[in-house]
């Protein structure tokens, strides 16, 4: 069996073509952008998203030049727009995942954030899809219908109305112990919870397109960070891994435990497949790859290949501290309004411990998210997977397994999240009994181990918890906290 496999992203649309051995036939990606607005937010093209998809889609095809058996779609989760649903058209742009301007609609729900978190296993954030559904609402008035992305591209590829389980789970607006959408949640951003996709499992055939050739079932489908989660074969409990790419995300696996968090962490749906489902918990560092392409546009790193020259010219970050918090800080100080931090900068400081204190920076975020986890679960991790192209830096891999004082295994892919999807839609597809059946047992190409003590590690942590406390102030710092 042949699955075409597209992960919609921020920065870049990409489609793989896969074998059930786990063989690339082909790939292809096409870029997308994401924009700043006079306002402060970020946006993105409907359109683009949508040629983005089919032209890396039927480039992938083209190149593989074998029949598709089955499409699997991954999407950004948290990324929302207007759209008329008689005709398809975009009421406006794309509202990002990134983009915070529906602070002020958490702002007025404060009051119930601790109810709404209970029943949805989401911080109130407006990184979630429902704050910024609401703010978009306001915006256009009662006009069409407001989903993530992924509804609107499926609609436009297959004619569906759907958005699968993991999807929703990242709304604010599902009740995640029932998966099931809330009307208490709907009514609370005021939205019109019969106006809603239908929810689907991750394995179910949502409808047929030819959009990419001969016309091929859409059998799986997923939010990427929990495709990805899949597709590391993450699949029994405290099983975690960490993608690095515009963001960082860290999601561990709860089994079918909705645990709701003590450590400031978000829970959402894993996967629902086979007349199965899993949950999870996650974390996330909103700015990670986005974070160094600042650093080349300071001049500080001419290019992502030279991170690890320029970062290991210097022993370490010296003086410096960096909080890469160029779109807010997430789980788990839940800072919507944070901007970055460089400070401890003297007359000694080189170029390059700015960029190693950056690196030190994201990595110091994903082990604060860890312990987190490890605090919720009750027990320690073995080990991290990890995944995405900043893994090709050996010095940010390396820096994560000391700071996590665990054990590191970078996948042989970048791929993760293709190959997650890719093996939904071959349950979907009946092609595999099961995740168990469907997930390529792939072996690491490289396992980085702790080189530091875990006191030399917790120093280091401090550290960049001071650097936070002096961010966003001492009566802020407390984890899982919200402003009043």
């Amino acid at each position: 069996m042949t699955v075409l496999a597209i992960d919609q992203g921020t920065s870049a649309t990409k489609a793989l073509v896969v074998t059930d051995e786990g063989a690339v036939l082909a790939e292809a990606e096409s870029p997308v952008t994401a924009g700043p607005t006079p306002d402060g937010g970020i946006e993105q093209d409907p359109g683009q998203l949508l040629s983005s998809v089919l032209d890396a889609g039927r480039r992938a095809v083209a190149a593989a030049g074998a029949r598709i058996d089955a499409i699997g779609f991954a999407n950004q989760g948290e990324t929302v727009l207007a759209w008329d649903r008689a005709t398809g058209t975009p009421l406006g742009p794309a509202i990002s995942w990134q983009d915070r301007r529906a602070t002020s609609v958490c702002a007025e729900l404060d009051a119930r954030a601790g109810a709404l978190n209970a029943l949805s296993g989401l911080p109130l954030d407006p990184y979630f899809a429902a704050p910024k559904m609401a703010w978009l609402r306001r915006r256009i008035g009662r006009r069409g219908v407001v989903t993530t992305t992924d509804s609107w591209l499926l609609h436009q590829i297959a004619g569906a109305y759907v958005t699968d389980v993991t999807t929703a789970s990242r709304t604010m607006l599902l009740d995640l112990d029932h998966r099931v959408w809330s009307g208490e949640a709907c009514d609370a951003f005021g939205l019109d919870l019969d106006a809603l996709p239908q929810i689907v499992g991750c394995d179910e055939i949502i409808g047929e397109t030819a959009a990419f050739g001969a016309t091929t079932v859409i059998s799986g489908l997923c939010v990427d960070q929990q495709a990805a989660l899949v597709g590391q074969r993450c699949l029994d409990v405290a099983d975690a891994k960490c993608t690095y790419g515009t963001g960082a995300f860290l999601l561990a696996n709860t089994g079918t435990d909705a645990v709701r968090s003590t450590g400031g962490l978000a829970s959402s749906v894993a996967w629902a497949v086979a007349g199965s489902f899993a949950y999870c918990l996650d974390g996330q560092v909103y700015t990670a790859g986005e974070a160094l392409a600042w650093l080349r546009r300071w001049g500080l790193l001419s290019g992502a290949e030279d991170l690890d020259r320029i970062a290991g010219s210097v022993p370490d970050a010296g003086t410096v501290n960096v909080v890469p918090a160029l779109c807010g800080l997430g789980a788990p100080w839940w800072r919507p309004d944070a901007l970055a931090l460089i400070d401890g900068i003297g007359l000694g400081t080189e170029p390059a411990h700015v960029v190693r204190a950056t690196i030190e920076g994201i990595a110091a975020q994903v082990a604060l998210l860890v312990r987190a986890v490890e605090g919720d679960l009750g027990r320690a991790l073995r080990v991290l997977k990890v995944d995405g192209g900043l893994t090709r830096s050996a010095l940010l891999v390396q820096t994560q397994a000391d700071l996590l004082q665990v054990p590191v295994e970078v996948a042989p892919s970048a791929h993760a999240t293709a190959f997650g999807v890719a093996a939904l839609a071959s349950v979907g597809a009946g092609r595999a009994a099961g995740l168990h059946d469907a997930v390529r047992v792939a072996t690491p190409v490289a396992i980085h181990e702790p080189r530091i003590s875990r006191a030399h590690a917790d120093q280091r942590l401090a550290r960049f918890g001071d650097a936070v406390t002096r961010l966003i102030g001492p009566d802020r710092a407390t984890p899982g906290t919200h402003p009043s």
